[in-house]
């Protein structure tokens, strides 16, 4: 299946707007929609998501098997249970997720994953964006996106910044 899967970094509004350059579609569980998009009501990327929602680019889709969201659930948060388990159907190109238990889980599945200093790194080394520091660096400004500084400073040692 071509396309990608969004968990939480639907929050990140700039993030968004880079997934679009990459992917041609994301899919996202209900649970997901809930958090960001109904909960979220007035927070970064909520209003985004609805709108991509509403030109067809993100799609809201959930797990068919149930018994694996419970078992997930004992685990994570129910968006990246939901999350995980659509992926381990649908197989996508990739799943992203930042949480490190959620990463850890999807790995467990053999599943893809990226997040949000992956797209990042992406971007800069295609020429999409300038600068990684200024885009982590606005992450961490507007949205409260936290890194720690040794990660920090190895991702922009590796992009040459």
């Amino acid at each position: 299946m071509s396309g990608a899967f969004l968990s939480y970094l639907t929050k990140r509004r700039i993030l968004l707007e880079k997934l679009k350059e990459f992917y041609d579609k994301t899919l996202i569980t209900p649970d997901v929609w809930k958090e960001v998009v109904e909960e979220g009501h007035g927070r970064s990327g909520a209003l985004e998501v609805r709108k991509a929602h509403s030109l067809g680019w993100v799609k809201i889709m959930a797990p068919a098997n149930e018994s694996v969201v419970r078992l997930l659930k004992r685990e994570l948060h129910a968006g990246e249970a939901e999350t995980i388990a659509l992926a381990i159907e649908q197989q996508p190109d990739v799943v992203f997720l930042d949480e490190s238990e959620a990463r850890r889980v999807a790995n467990l599945y053999g599943l893809r994953i990226t997040g949000i200093i992956g797209i990042l790194m992406r971007a800069k080394s295609e020429g999409r964006i300038m600068s990684l520091q200024d885009e982590l660096d606005k992450l961490r400004n507007e949205t409260g996106f936290w890194i720690d500084d040794k990660l920090y400073n190895r991702v922009l040692q590796y992009a040459e910044e």
